[in-house]
């Protein structure tokens, strides 16, 4: 610590000391523009019936805990079901089942996931699987919109609200020979709405666990297969 303080004091004295009149004012330095990621194309996406690639796909949510963090956990299994056209929102459709058991904590302590899939949260040997069914598709801009649906947690349904970004998608790939399109959405409902009220904390307090649930999902989806190359002309008959 004594080897640090003369650094320091040599420091503030030069930070104090006045500026000579022949010292030039330094350029200003240039900002660093601000790398952006390029976004896969949208052109030329063929509508049709899509599956979720479950190798590339994540669903989170996060809960307030006593208000000093927000707890993060996920689904490991759960599957999608999507009918597709980007230029025509309100056509499309989706449906999705998750498997509650497939909770996923961090760091778990012993018996903490089983109790959050007994009877006082999850209930998953009453309720063995969550689902959600579109009911309304709608864009919102060149790159967003938001689905509406039908979310069946616990037992009870209620209407659940997705705001969702589309982030492109290609026809196919030599290596990947099916159209593929990929989505980020995020939404919130009151796990109260649900029956799921333990733990949620007194008004005008944060002793517990949020009401609030937030969700976050990331999603690719493999569709119709890439077009074969047309068959050469026959040549005319001599």
């Amino acid at each position: 610590m004594k080897s640090v303080l003369p650094v320091v004091a040599v420091l503030a004295l030069a930070a104090c000391s006045p500026q000579t009149a022949e010292k030039k004012a330094e350029a200003p330095v240039a900002a660093t523009p601000t790398a952006t990621t390029p976004k896969p194309p949208k052109a030329d996406i063929p509508a049709g019936d899509y599956t979720l690639d479950k190798s590339h796909s994540t669903l989170v949510f996060r809960v307030s805990h006593l208000g000093f963090s927000n707890y993060t956990a996920a689904f490991a299994n759960f599957d999608a079901k999507l009918k597709f056209d980007q230029n025509n929102a309100g056509v499309s459709a989706l449906e999705a089942t998750i498997d509650p058991k497939s909770l996923t904590l961090p760091a778990p302590p012993e018996g903490f996931l089983a109790e959050l899939t007994g009877a006082q949260w999850l209930n998953t040997a009453t309720y063995p699987a969550i689902t959600f069914k579109s009911t309304k598709v709608e864009t919102t801009g060149p790159d967003t919109g938001k689905v509406t649906g039908d979310l069946t947690l616990h037992g009870v349904t209620k209407p659940v609200v997705l705001d969702v970004v589309y982030n492109g998608g290609y026809v196919g790939h030599p290596m990947d020979p099916h159209a593929r399109v990929g989505f980020s959405a995020k939404g919130t409902f009151k796990r109260s709405d649900f029956g799921i009220a333990y733990g949620v904390p007194a008004p005008g307090t944060t002793m517990g666990v949020s009401d609030e649930v937030q969700v976050t999902i990331e999603s690719e989806f493999s569709g119709p297969a890439l077009a074969t190359a047309p068959a050469a002309a026959t040549p005319p008959a001599t």
